[in-house]
């Protein structure tokens, strides 16, 4: 990249250090697909969350009407059923969410940014940057290399 114009490069930050390889660039890309792919996984969690969240207050909402339409027995099992019950072996949904976030995410999210500073200087998502710069047509507008390069 040295006899490409400075406007045309990558911001400083998603700039392949020298002496790091293709391959470690490819292997940290496939480590923070990784990452993304447990991000989204925790916001379906999150999801679930509050959709048991919701489902719970329209129970309560389905019971009232159970009452209102003199069906109060059967409002009385499902209340007495559901209503506080755990959805897995002593958990509520906030638990779940809270475990996976201390066991799991936490760690996946620490190791991977300690994989990125011992290799890279912990510069984030080089291998797209490569992409971007292999795929986008220098001087072209919308193909610019970063914000600042933008016509304004």
């Amino acid at each position: 990249m040295s006899d490409v114009p400075s406007e045309d490069l990558p911001d400083p930050d998603h700039r392949t250090p020298d002496g790091v390889d293709d391959a470690t660039v490819e292997a940290l890309g496939k480590l923070s697909e990784a990452l993304e792919t447990c991000e989204r996984a925790r916001g379906h969690l999150y999801s679930f969350h509050q959709l048991t969240g919701s489902a719970d207050i329209q129970l309560g909402d389905a019971l009232t009407s159970l009452r209102d339409a003199g069906h109060g027995a059967v409002a009385d099992r499902l209340e007495a059923e559901l209503i506080g019950r755990n959805v897995l072996a002593g958990r509520w949904t906030f638990q779940i969410v809270e475990e996976y976030d201390d066991t799991y995410w936490s760690t996946f999210r620490a190791l991977e940014k300690q994989a990125r500073d011992e290799l890279v200087g912990g510069r984030r998502h080089l291998f797209e940057a490569r992409l971007k710069q292999d795929e986008r047509t220098a001087g072209r507008r919308h193909h610019e290399a970063t914000p600042g390069d933008s016509p304004g």
